[in-house]
């Protein structure tokens, strides 16, 4: 071989090289904001699991006689605080949403409930959390469709497929519960 062709060759492994260097590192950051995004939802639906014990017990107090809504609203907070992975965690959150419709449809029956400044509060608090829940799941999602069509994509898919880099789920109501589409009505 003459010092031309090795001179090429060497060229082509470094370019190679720097590729899947390069294309690993875009992997990875992809990855990690994938993750940083799904923090950030996770943050969100804690402080709406926060604010959910002292929402029912404000409307308790004013309509003791409707325990089965708030065993239900319970049952499904323990619910959607246990549940794992993004589908599990979907499938959860559409339950506690349908189950906070019900509380805050037994609060409308209830005139001095509507007008508790505490009961205000927490309906505020709850439409922001639940707003800020759909902005952090908006940018989960996009982290997520771009690490999948990196994933998928050729010659980066070689990479991938190298590191065991896998696709992630979107972050998705169940399209079966028309109802659980809807955001929380809070307004009175």
């Amino acid at each position: 071989m003459s010092m031309g062709t090795i001179g090429i060759i060497g060229i082509v492994v470094a370019a190679v090289a720097v590729f899947a260097i390069l294309a690993y590192n875009g992997l990875v950051s992809l990855k990690n904001r994938a993750e940083e995004a799904w923090s950030d939802i996770d943050v969100q639906m804690k402080r709406r699991y926060d604010l959910i014990p002292n929402l029912v017990n404000t409307v308790k107090g004013y309509a003791t006689h409707e325990q089965v809504a708030f065993e239900k609203v319970t049952e499904a907070r323990a619910r959607a605080m246990g549940a794992s992975g993004v589908a599990d965690k979907g499938q959860a959150e559409n339950m506690l949403t349908g189950a906070l419709k019900s509380v805050f449809a037994i609060a409308e029956a209830y005139p001095d409930l509507k007008a508790n400044t505490n009961f205000l509060e927490l309906q505020q608090e709850l439409s922001d959390t639940e707003n800020k829940i759909q902005a952090a799941r908006r940018f989960y999602n996009g982290n997520v469709r771009d690490l999948n069509t990196k994933i998928e994509t050729f010659p980066s898919n070689i990479v991938a497929g190298m590191f065991a880099f896998t696709k992630r789920e979107f972050f998705e109501l169940d399209e079966s519960e028309a109802a659980a589409k809807q955001p929380v009505a809070v307004q009175f």
